[in-house]
């Protein structure tokens, strides 16, 4: 991870998003969409899953993991490739992301705190199982355009 590599970092944010996308919408139909409409009740059009619903998630979850991604990069160039850096930078993203979103939410008076009990750590999970991934991700690359520049070297002095 010597410098920052675009291309590099769209792929490892493209695979990273399905675990994201995953994640998210598991967590939300599981856990959450029940108790949301619940707390609704009897306002319609709360918690659904119509085509303008599903569109925002995605720009949403695009945005979530080109953030952790980032994150996660910048961590392992300032400490290396180890859970330091998938701990730091997973945890970034969540304290940033859900547990802003989740408390305002929760204090606006639009979900029930308890709630949180069991989103927040679900989605920090989520997110220090992203970083994981994305750190992953980057080290194979890593190694791999190593090795390929080593080869095409060895080729070279030959």
């Amino acid at each position: 991870m010597n410098s920052f590599n675009t291309k590099r970092f769209l792929f490892v944010t493209l695979l990273t998003s399905i675990w994201i996308n995953i994640s998210e919408v598991f967590r939300y139909l599981v856990f959450v969409r029940q108790s949301v409409k619940d707390f609704f009740n009897p306002k319609n059009g709360i918690a659904d899953m119509g085509f303008e619903n599903i569109l925002v998630w995605g720009f949403w979850d695009s945005l979530l993991t080109i953030v952790l991604v980032l994150i996660v990069w910048m961590t392992c160039k300032l400490l290396g490739n180890n859970s330091k850096s998938i701990f730091i930078g997973g945890s970034i993203v969540w304290l940033s992301v859900f547990v802003i979103f989740w408390v305002a939410t929760a204090n606006m008076g639009l979900c029930n705190w308890n709630l949180l009990y069991l989103t927040l750590p679900l989605s920090w999970l989520e997110m220090l199982a992203g970083a994981w991934l994305a750190m992953k991700l980057f080290s194979y690359y890593e190694t791999k355009n190593n090795n390929d520049k080593r080869l095409i070297g060895n080729m070279e002095s030959q």
